[in-house]
């Protein structure tokens, strides 16, 4: 397998540098079909016989990887390809049903004589047949293999009515409109675990320790395991939340409002970067919205620039003079007192569902 991830990064590398050269030369766009070709030219000469060691099928898929990456650029909705680095880019071989048997459980790819040794996290839905297959090795040197099913056990969860508008925070992940068991304390708040804050020192010291190391060393490449292991466990431990956490969410409500938050714009600030890349607030959208699709629930994104933290949710009168710092405030106009996420989660979701 760390050959075939050695010839798959070899192989992406080579198509892109000929498919830039040949649009910066001759102003040449190159498909995958010429890609393909060039790579049985490749097979053919003395340098890289050895491609024909591994099977084709994860050959020929990264080139419809990089293929589908020019089609994203193209259309603008992605940068231009990167080469792969063998330090820094995930390793990974995908395989289609002709380059692996899938049979009693068993998973046997292309050019082995034996089965792979799993250890399976879950069975596969009865009567699910494995369209694609792709085993992948992360910095810490863990193996994965994710196996491509059609699952027809996934069905819309009974309707219910309840509706939360969620505020996501740093000192509380998140701020419900009205607490809901399960998912919120009595206030409606979501403690915000901050894990890679409790690692913090454990991974400062990996890192001084590895930046003490000689490049090219053994000693090197175990102190870089060791920095890699505990970004793992941070990694795992916020996902692990996050999976939970939407999951509840979903289950127990069926419109949810949130912000349409720019994280990628909001990481700019240096100073809370680290605290919001903690937080993850992206990453907890994103499985939101695909369980949410999964189950027949509704998630609504409400435009950023609406003032919910100072709009009353009372009388909707806009306080302007409420400073950041301001974590409570009373309204000027109805007197009603306003813990401020708990207020602006009560504004998104009114603004949630007046979009609907």
């Amino acid at each position: 397998m760390s050959r075939t991830f050695g010839c798959v990064r070899l192989v992406y590398n080579r198509a892109l540098e000929a498919r830039t050269r040949a649009w910066a030369v001759d102003r040449q766009r190159t498909t995958y079909v010429q890609s393909s070709a060039w790579l049985t030219e490749w097979k053919r000469t003395d340098d890289l016989a050895f491609l024909n060691e591994v099977s084709s099928v994860p050959l020929q898929q990264t080139l419809r990887h990089l293929q589908a990456g020019f089609v994203a650029f193209w259309d603008k909705r992605a940068r231009y390809p990167r080469f792969k680095s063998k330090r820094k880019s995930r390793a990974s071989a995908e395989y289609t049903r002709s380059a692996f048997r899938w049979r009693d459980g068993q998973l046997t790819l292309a050019k082995m004589n034996s089965p792979l040794n799993i250890v399976w996290s879950r069975p596969l839905p009865a009567g699910a047949e494995p369209s694609t297959v792709t085993v992948s090795r992360d910095a810490a040197s863990r193996w994965f293999v994710s196996l491509l099913v059609e699952d027809q056990t996934v069905r819309p969860l009974p309707p219910v009515a309840a509706e939360v508008g969620v505020d996501a925070g740093i000192t509380s992940l998140l701020t419900l409109s009205h607490p809901i068991p399960g998912v919120s304390d009595e206030q409606g708040t979501v403690a915000n675990p901050r894990y890679g804050q409790a690692d913090r020192r454990k991974l400062a010291k990996a890192q001084r320790n590895l930046a003490r190391k000689q490049k090219g060393s053994n000693n090197r490449a175990k102190a870089r395991m060791t920095v890699a292991r505990i970004h793992a466990r941070i990694a795992d431990r916020r996902r692990d939340h996050l999976h939970k956490l939407t999951t509840r969410l979903v289950r127990e409500t069926q419109t949810v409002a949130i912000e349409d938050l720019s994280v990628r714009n909001m990481l700019r600030n240096r100073r809370l970067a680290r605290v919001i890349s903690d937080a993850a607030w992206g990453q907890f959208r994103n499985m939101l919205e695909y369980k949410a699709t999964w189950y027949g629930r509704e998630v609504i994104p409400v435009h950023r620039w609406l003032p919910t933290s100072k709009t009353c949710s009372g009388c909707g009168r806009i306080n302007t003079t409420l400073a950041l710092n301001v974590r409570s405030w009373t309204c000027p106009g109805c007197g009603a007192e306003h813990d401020r996420d708990i207020n602006a989660a009560r504004n998104i979701l009114a603004a949630g569902l007046a979009e609907k």
